[in-house]
């Protein structure tokens, strides 16, 4: 008896030393844009370079606290997208820039990189930040894409909150479209009265990608869309596949620049794409995407794009002077980014 005894207890941590170590978490990381467009030094104050840069740093940040705290990628890119979308600096929500007839018209899409399920509005006037009423289509609909009054009124029936006209109304995105109806005005004649709208441009879009503890990742982008664009004009942003795309298998992307062109291309899941089907490295295929599909189809100055894969490797392509972009890696470095030689 003395001897079963101590066989069995030097058999237990013989048992205990066997057991299967803890799995470690997955590293997470996230990667931000405020827009890509002419941003060049001697176009910005020190003054204004400082609130971008702080705004973009707030955005990246509060989207890093939920991962960090083991939050979901998807609500990791709905925080960081709801920051822009209160700050007036950037074409989103708050900062909406003005279409042709003078009202603010945001467009919105979030997706999920685990299911490749997807929300999206477009067009709506009252929603203080589209990208939540964007998870809520997701969420709480079987579709993928409301518009308009529909995506209003669907809001409301959510408890949220439709803000008056007057909340949009910024003095300097006012005076983008004064500026840009006078042009239209002295313009190709005819052809401008016939065509309003014929003057739009800008590229101000937001967007972020995540990837969280569980490996998952997320995509989201929010928009105002275009300065002096015709009323009722739908760019890339919501468009699942144009201006927002994630999946697990190969990687999330936003968009930014001129809408019609990402559209054409299906841009960013274009790039999950040429990984999945060519085995092309994030790096090479957003590239691919951005640096020549793009320029090819347009020119040069159509915009840029941002990229993470399921490894937290991060692309930030574009072709313009300048896009207001910023990330934490996986190791933990903060970078924010304006200009092109940065």
């Amino acid at each position: 008896m003395r001897y079963l005894l101590c066989f069995c207890i030097s058999f237990v941590p013989v048992l205990a030393m066997s057991a299967e170590p803890a799995t470690p978490a997955h590293p997470i990381a996230i990667v931000i844009h405020g827009g890509a467009g002419t941003i060049t030094r001697k176009d910005m104050t020190p003054g204004m370079e400082a609130q971008y840069r702080a705004g973009l740093k707030q955005a990246l940040e509060t989207g890093y606290a939920v991962l960090k705290n083991g939050g979901r990628s998807l609500d990791a890119v709905q925080a960081a997208i709801r920051v822009m979308e209160d700050n007036p600096l950037f074409n989103a929500g708050k900062g909406a820039v003005f279409a042709h007839n003078g009202k603010n018209e945001m467009d919105a899409a979030i997706m999920d990189g685990a299911t490749l399920k997807a929300g999206a509005v477009a067009g709506v006037e009252h929603i203080k930040n589209p990208i939540d009423l964007a998870r809520l289509v997701m969420d709480k609909t079987p579709h993928v894409l409301l518009v308009g009054e529909g995506a209003e009124e669907f809001a409301s029936s959510q408890g949220m909150t439709l803000m008056p006209a007057s909340y949009f109304y910024t003095q300097h995105r006012w005076d983008e479209l004064q500026k840009a109806l006078k042009e239209e005005a002295v313009g190709p004649g005819a052809s401008a009265e016939q065509y309003p709208g014929t003057t739009a441009r800008g590229f101000g879009t937001v967007g972020a990608v995540a990837l969280d503890r569980r490996g998952e990742l997320a995509a989201g982008t929010s928009t105002g869309g275009l300065t002096n664009k015709y009323y009722g004009r739908v760019g890339d942003s919501p468009i699942i596949g144009a201006g927002t795309y994630a999946n697990d298998a190969t990687c999330g992307a936003s968009g930014t620049g001129t809408g019609e062109y990402f559209m054409r291309l299906d841009l960013t899941k274009s790039i999950s794409d040429l990984m999945l089907y060519k085995g092309m490295p994030l790096a090479q295929a957003a590239d691919q995407m951005v640096m020549h599909e793009l320029v090819r189809l347009g020119g040069m100055d159509t915009g840029g794009a941002i990229a993470m894969d399921k490894n937290g490797d991060i692309a930030m392509p574009f072709n313009t002077e300048g896009m207001y972009r910023a990330y934490i890696d996986t190791a933990g470095h903060e970078v924010v980014k304006i200009y092109r030689d940065e």
